[in-house]
């Protein structure tokens, strides 16, 4: 039942990102922001889309999937953090990306110390959400597929960040 409940709560939260990434895309098409990294995006999109999959799929088939609350408190740390870097960026916050000409990298709050703290929160979740219930499989492969996404990822916005 906690999966049913936590899975649920996953899918939520992911769509919800995806609705404040929708107005924030509006906003700054507005104010003539050119987007970069097109090429990739779809990627990022289906390995998300698989990872809940994935997720489903070895839940089900291991019937002896346990609980581990730990994982679950450390993965609900991570949402605070991920509020904290949205409310930072706010309308700059996408999961594209995205570059207002004329602007400057945001350099508030977390981003004065770390300069990509949403991929780090990202790559927490990736591992921290299957260990929570022992979906060992599903924690290394796309562990591993979201690190060869971020490599592509962070190389292109660093430079859109310099320009």
């Amino acid at each position: 039942m906690t999966f049913i409940f936590f899975i649920s709560f996953l899918i939520i939260q992911r769509l919800s990102e995806l609705y404040v990434s929708s107005k924030n895309e509006k906003w700054l098409l507005k104010n003539g922001a050119i987007e970069y990294g097109k090429e990739h995006y779809p990627y990022i999109v289906l390995l998300h889309t698989l990872f809940i999959i994935s997720l489903i799929t070895e839940y089900i088939w291991r019937t002896d999937a346990g609980v581990n609350y730990f994982f679950i408190i450390l993965f609900f740390v991570l949402i605070v953090i991920k509020v904290i870097v949205i409310s930072t960026l706010g309308h700059y916050w996408n999961t594209k990306i995205y570059k207002v000409p004329g602007t400057r990298p945001v350099a508030t709050g977390i981003y004065k110390y770390v300069k990509h703290p949403n991929y780090i929160i990202v790559i927490c979740e990736i591992a921290i959400i299957p260990l929570a219930f022992h979906l060992y499989y599903t924690a290394v492969a796309f562990t591993i597929l979201n690190a060869i996404m971020l490599t592509v990822r962070i190389k292109k916005e660093n430079e859109v960040l310099a320009m």
